[in-house]
């Protein structure tokens, strides 16, 4: 998606959760100045790892039950893995390290913190509502890539997505994927510990914020299919 065309979405996003861009634009800046600061922690995006067959992993209630079945196919050894933000807990409670992380910080950060020592690429989104954890966790992270939702600039990208998931589609997308499983993408009215760290239980009833935030989510995804070079399988769709 070109930026042209993803400026619609995102006035539209403004709108119906009552954002302000120029929060968005303040933590992109921050993001921004932090990777043009801290070199080393930066890498660019031809040097995030590739294979043309990619999976994204959502935290959606069947997300366990998806990791199991592409572990018993081999679809794990042979792909690319990506998770979304609080995905990565439950990868690595079966002792998978994905290579790319999709992330605006709001998952469980030691995890997210562990992944990134072992080997994980930290694709790190900067938006409104998370400066104050940009600059908090910044400092101890690595291989990071930066991406907004606003303007991209020098050290910050926009590839287009709005949540963590859908945001994953489409960095895939840029990265030339020929295929991608998605895993953990319901879509539906129930969230998991892996989305909301706070729950008490595993299960939680999603609120209407979160409700619009998949239904953004699902629509973007849908416009890939549409209008991308690229196979998307939705496990949920395969009735695995």
């Amino acid at each position: 998606m070109n930026f042209e065309t993803w400026i619609h979405w995102y006035e539209d996003i403004l709108q119906s959760f009552g954002f302000k861009k120029e929060d968005d634009e303040l933590s992109a800046k921050y993001l921004d100045e932090f990777l043009e600061k801290h070199s080393e922690t930066k890498i660019e995006l031809e040097d995030l790892p590739y294979k043309e067959n990619m999976i994204i992993f959502g935290a959606g209630p069947s997300l366990k039950k998806h990791i199991t079945y592409l572990k018993k196919t081999n679809k794990i050894e042979d792909s690319l893995l990506i998770t979304a933000d609080g995905a990565t807990t439950a990868l690595l409670e079966e002792n998978i390290i994905p290579d790319i992380i999709v992330t605006d910080l709001d998952g469980k950060i030691e995890d997210l913190l562990k992944a990134n020592q072992k080997k994980s690429c930290l694709v790190v989104h900067a938006h409104g509502n998370n400066l104050d954890t940009l600059k908090k966790n910044l400092y101890n992270l690595k291989n990071i890539i930066g991406t907004t939702q606003s303007i991209p600039l020098d050290n910050v990208y926009n590839f287009g997505g709005f949540t963590d998931g859908d945001r994953a589609v489409y960095l895939a997308v840029e990265l030339k994927a020929k295929t991608i499983i998605l895993a953990g993408m319901d879509f539906g009215t129930i969230v998991t510990k892996y989305s909301r760290p706070d729950l008490s239980d595993n299960l939680g009833l999603a609120d209407d914020i979160k409700k619009l935030k998949l239904k953004y989510a699902e629509e973007l995804i849908d416009w890939v299919k549409e209008n991308e070079s690229v196979n998307i399988i939705n496990l949920i769709d395969e009735n695995v």
